[in-house]
């Protein structure tokens, strides 16, 4: 099947997606409770922590976060039930939000293997720069800061899902990759609205690319912390930037100069290590 445009391959991917043909990623069940345990309100920690438990990996990690250095227990956590009432309940609901993010990004086919472990390691690599970035933002929420990082990049995985589909397009990796570079911002927007995610991160998947935006109140968001993220771990990288630094607002509002390589932060490592 030929396409004339990226916006005709884009139409029939919607057109996949509403026919079921192509399925959207799918957050664990186990997280989806948690976040609508939450929403509803009036839950205990001790019910909170039964829902956790029913997923044993997820369990398993969310402990090992938090007797992670990133959250300084001063005696060891045992249980989920210590680890809710330690951590507290928003901090635990994104935590489960960003630790399943491993789980959505489980390739199916070698195609996808590759693909999606860059994707994803670099999706490390930038959700652990906006965690420490979001220091420099009052506002701004280090775990939310984690969970942008993240998702940025996840409006990728459907176009990659499609493209299984179709040998054409999965041999040539020269179009494959000018349409996942195209079109993953909005199928992002897609996936952020099927899960029900809160502006702020619609936002990210959808905006991350638009270097010189300016956010309607002028305040540093979670938009500015992916970008100069997503600079940081170019430079790191030894890769050429899509545009120059000085261009992107997100430095300025962010209290930064446009030279990535001078940016000092803690804690970078120790958040990798979380979803390695």
């Amino acid at each position: 099947m030929q396409f004339n445009s990226d916006q005709e391959f884009f139409t029939f991917l919607l057109e996949e997606i509403e026919n079921d043909r192509i399925t959207l990623p799918s957050l664990p069940e186990v997280a989806l409770e948690v976040r609508e345990a939450l929403d509803k309100g009036d839950i205990t920690a001790s019910k909170l922590a039964d829902i956790i438990a029913k997923d044993t990996a997820l369990s398993a990690k969310l402990l090992q976060v938090a007797n992670s250095p990133l959250y300084r227990a001063r005696a060891e956590i045992t249980n989920i039930q210590m680890a809710v009432m330690r951590m507290g309940y928003d901090t635990v609901r994104t935590l489960m939000m960003s630790l399943a993010m491993k789980q959505v990004f489980q390739p199916t086919s070698p195609l996808l293997s590759n693909y999606l472990q860059e994707i994803w390691q670099s999706s490390v690599n930038i959700s652990a720069i906006s965690r420490a970035l979001s220091a420099l933002a009052p506002n701004l929420d280090a775990e939310q800061a984690m969970l942008a990082g993240l998702i940025h990049q996840i409006g990728k995985l459907p176009i990659l899902t499609l493209a299984e589909q179709m040998p054409e397009l999965a041999n040539n990796e020269t179009r494959l990759g000018s349409l996942l570079e195209a079109l993953h911002p909005q199928i992002g927007g897609v996936i952020m609205k099927h899960w029900r995610f809160p502006e702020a991160l619609y936002k990210v998947a959808t905006e991350y690319c638009h270097w010189q935006r300016q956010p309607d109140n002028g305040e540093a968001d979670y938009v500015d912390l992916v970008q100069v993220a997503y600079f940081e771990n170019l430079a790191s990288n030894g890769k050429e930037p899509p545009v120059a630094p000085a261009q992107v607002a997100a430095f300025e509002r962010l209290g930064l100069e446009p030279e990535i390589e001078s940016i000092e932060m803690e804690g970078i490592e120790e958040t990798k290590a979380l979803f390695a």
